[in-house]
């Protein structure tokens, strides 16, 4: 049983795979053991990423997700196989949580030819078609289009499967985000986005960007 319909599966009420306020209370213990490795797992490698950026061992950008982990683990025990995601330069914790390889993200963080970019791509650019996940993306909201675009290709294709868009606060005041949310609602098209709002859009605060 996947964490998807182990949450299902909790659900004893009229409306079958819907989660109730309470319903985490009575979740099967290793579906909440499962969320909470998932959540350590995370917190645990973004410490080591940190620590390695310090010493001068991942070149480039690193963007750590501690503080976050629930909020992709949370998300990724909601939906099913074959669902697809699509993050922000702020993408480590997503690839864990969907089930990539630790040991293959660090080697792609420390330059190694056996990372999932062969060494090439760095924090920010990594992607597995295996486990659905389309990246990773340096440019501010750019990979919303392209998380609207998945969404297209599944309803073109009669594809029973929704895209996770992530995007943060900073994120929410570009153009394409707008454009994107308005395709979305026009087409019908199977899209989640999801705003991680961790106040702050690098350095500015969002009380000095966003109404």
């Amino acid at each position: 049983m996947g964490p998807a319909e182990a949450a299902v599966a909790i659900n004893d009420g009229a409306d079958p795979g819907t989660l109730r306020a309470g319903d985490a209370d009575r979740a099967a213990p290793e579906l909440l053991k499962k969320f909470y490795r998932d959540m350590l797992l995370i917190r645990r490698f973004e410490e080591k990423a940190g620590q390695l950026y310090g010493m001068g061992l991942i070149g480039g950008f690193c963007h750590i997700y501690i503080g976050q982990e629930a909020v992709v683990v949370g998300m990724q025990g909601a939906i099913r196989d074959g669902d697809q995601l699509i993050t922000t330069y702020r993408d480590h914790g997503h690839m864990l949580a969907c089930g990539m390889d630790p040991g293959g993200v660090m080697a792609e963080l420390t330059g190694r030819s056996t990372g999932y970019s062969r060494g090439k791509g760095g924090s920010m650019h990594m992607f597995s078609r295996e486990k659905n996940f389309f990246g990773g993306h340096g440019i501010v909201g750019a990979n919303v289009p392209i998380g609207t675009g998945l969404a297209f290709a599944n309803k073109y294709r009669g594809a029973d499967n929704v895209c996770l868009t992530y995007f943060g606060d900073g994120a929410a005041n570009q153009g394409q985000v707008f454009e994107s949310f308005n395709m979305a609602e026009l087409w019908q098209l199977p899209v989640i986005y999801v705003i991680e709002n961790n106040q702050y859009a690098m350095g500015t605060a969002v009380s000095r960007a966003a109404s």
